[in-house]
């Protein structure tokens, strides 16, 4: 193992993914607000630590050591809570740190009518949820400017993965197939924000980059080819308008975009699951789709 180490603020899905698939690369330490689930984190490979929005002597004592931070946290009304608390000893306790990594959505672009976007399109979030989390990009690459660590803000989109898929909500009976003309939606496996993750992390690179896979595509496609590699009926189709939903599951249908990734490709960054069919393709034939069964309700749209 060599010297690094990285401090993860919020290591919950994704970001144990990037620890247990990455333990050559240094020392992993990460934050969560149950002690409920340090034994997860440890399974992981990432040394466990509490976080309810305050700094203890332990999280400031792994920060004067960190070469690599990741913030996997959502910002509230009050903003980013890794900044409000922590920005001082961000930007004058930390010596050895290299590289902030920040997990972000592609969520704000907002609506483009379906439309291609990148890194230089214009960002004109709709929901709350997706405000906030650009005015917190905007909080750390000025944080990085300040002083002189390189800032990749990943821009995710929809994440799946093992235990969190279609093939799961098939088992469980939640998967629906909503039918809104023109609409689709942009996912990424959770092993390529690892790997994207990885990839930037140790070669110290700064910037926007969207993580989202090559094929943007209509969310019922993707519950029928769960179910086809199931070898079970498809639930029927739904017509959006009509559709029974809350209100935080109708706001994701009233963006449509489709995003372009070209960016992180140009670092030299191949995507493991270039399209959700290959994923789903490895999931089914390997049997790990059901494994880490949690899910969560947060979504990147």
């Amino acid at each position: 193992m060599n010297g690094n180490k990285v401090f993860i603020f919020g290591a919950g899905y994704s970001a144990q993914a990037f620890a247990s698939q990455n333990r050559e690369f240094g020392r992993f330490i990460g934050t969560t607000r149950s002690q409920g689930k340090f034994e997860a984190l440890r399974q992981a490979g990432i040394e466990p630590l509490l976080f309810e929005g305050e700094l203890t002597p332990e999280i400031e004592a792994a920060c004067a050591e960190t070469t690599h931070l990741v913030i996997s946290i959502a910002p509230g009304a009050a903003g980013d809570p890794v900044l409000r608390t922590a920005r001082d000893t961000l930007a004058t306790r930390m010596p050895l740190l290299r590289w902030i990594g920040y997990l972000s959505t592609v969520g704000v672009y907002g609506d483009h009518g379906g439309a291609w976007v990148d890194e230089k399109a214009e960002c004109r979030p709709v929901s709350d949820r997706s405000i906030l989390r650009l005015q917190a990009e905007q909080d750390w690459q000025k944080l990085g400017r300040e002083t002189g660590v390189p800032v990749a803000v990943l821009r995710l989109s929809g994440i799946y993965g093992p235990g969190r898929n279609a093939f799961v909500n098939l088992k469980d009976g939640t998967a629906r197939r909503l039918i809104k003309p023109g609409q689709v939606f942009n996912r990424i496996h959770r092993d390529d924000i690892a790997g994207a993750l990885r990839h930037l992390a140790q070669r110290d690179i700064g910037g926007i980059f969207n993580v989202t896979d090559d094929l943007p595509a209509p969310p019922q496609d993707v519950v029928s080819y769960a179910a086809a590699l199931m070898k079970v009926q498809p639930p029927p189709e739904t017509d959006f308008a009509t559709a029974q939903l809350s209100p935080m599951a109708r706001s994701f249908y009233g963006e449509n975009k489709r995003v372009a990734n070209a960016a992180i490709k140009a670092t030299g960054y191949s995507f493991r699951f270039p399209d959700y069919r290959s994923a789903f393709d490895q999931m089914w034939a390997s049997g790990n789709w059901d494994q880490g069964a949690a899910r969560s309700p947060m979504k990147r749209s």
